[in-house]
C-alpha cells in the first residue's frame, strides 16, 4: 500500500509588491517555516517578480518554491500557479486560463463569486484547473459553501487558502497537498513543485485552517479600499504622482 507524503501550502499569499501588501518575502517565508508549512506561493496582484524570487531563495527557509500570481482578467481574478512569466492582465477569463497552461502553470480560480473582491461570475467558469474552495478572508461561510458546491457539481478539485496581505493572517487556511511518493523521490525532500501541481490536478487535496478573524478582515479590506481608491483619483489627476504606484501596470 502506498504512503501518501503530505504537504502543507498556503497558495494565495500576497507580499509587499501588491498595491495592497505589506510584508517582504523574506518575513512571509520565515514566518511560514515558523508555523509548520512546506511553502507559500506568492500571487501579487498583476506582479511577479517577487514571486520569482521568492520561490528560488525558499529552499534556505526549508520551503518548497513554487511562484504564481493573482491576474486581473477581463471578468474577475484568476491564479496563476507555477508560472515564471505573468499573463497579460485585462485579457478574457477563458484566454487567460489557455496561457496560464501553455506557461506550464495551472489556472486556480480565487474566491469564485465575490463580486467585491473581483471574484468570477459562474457563467465565465469552465474548464479550470482547480478552485479556491476555502478562502479565509471572507467575512460569512456562504461565499466558501457556494464555491465548494460548485467545485464537487463539476469535479473540479479544492483548495484552501489564506489570502493573506498582512504576515499574522499567512496559513490560516491551506491546503494539504497528498503526494505519492516514487523510487526516484522517496521522501518529502525529493519531491518538487511539478509533483505538487499534478497532485492538485489528481485531486489530491484536503483543506485545512479556519477563517481569518472578522476584525483582522475588516481591517484588510479597509486598507486596500482606500489604496485603491486614492490610486483612481492621483491616475486621473494631471501633473500628480500615482499613488500607489504598485498600481501602474505595464
Amino acid at each position: 500500500m502506498t504512503t501518501h507524503i503530505p504537504f502543507a501550502i498556503d497558495f494565495h499569499v500576497h507580499s509587499d509588491e501588491s498595491y495592497d501588501g505589506h510584508e517582504p518575502i523574506e518575513l512571509i517565508l520565515e514566518h511560514a517555516a515558523d508555523i509548520g508549512l512546506d511553502g507559500v506561493v506568492i500571487t501579487d496582484h498583476d506582479e511577479i517578480d517577487e514571486s520569482l524570487r521568492a520561490a528560488e531563495i525558499a529552499p534556505e527557509y526549508g520551503l518548497i518554491g513554487i511562484p504564481g500570481v493573482e491576474v486581473s482578467t477581463r471578468h474577475g481574478h484568476l491564479l496563476a500557479i507555477g508560472v515564471e512569466k505573468r499573463p497579460d492582465p485585462g485579457r478574457p477569463f477563458a484566454d487567460t486560463v489557455e496561457t496560464v497552461r501553455d506557461l506550464g502553470g495551472i489556472a486556480v480560480v480565487p474566491h469564485p463569486f465575490q463580486r467585491s473582491r473581483h471574484g468570477v461570475r459562474k457563467r465565465h467558469i469552465s474548464n479550470v484547473d482547480a478552485i479556491e474552495t476555502y478562502n479565509s478572508m471572507l467575512f460569512t461561510g456562504y461565499r466558501n459553501r457556494r464555491a465548494r458546491t460548485f467545485a464537487r457539481r463539476r469535479g473540479y478539485p479544492e483548495i484552501g487558502a489564506s489570502d493573506a496581505h498582512y504576515l499574522p493572517n499567512v496559513g490560516k487556511a491551506y491546503t494539504e497537498i497528498l503526494v505519492r511518493p516514487d523510487g526516484e523521490n522517496p521522501t518529502k525532500a525529493d519531491i518538487d513543485g511539478d509533483e505538487l501541481v499534478d497532485a492538485i490536478l489528481e485531486g489530491r487535496t484536503q483543506i485545512r485552517g479556519k477563517r481569518t478573524p472578522v476584525h483582522k478582515s475588516t481591517v484588510q479590506y479597509a486598507k486596500g479600499a482606500v489604496r485603491k481608491s486614492t490610486y483612481l483619483l492621483t491616475s486621473r489627476a494631471p501633473l500628480v504622482p500615482t499613488v500607489p504606484a504598485s498600481m501602474d501596470r505595464s
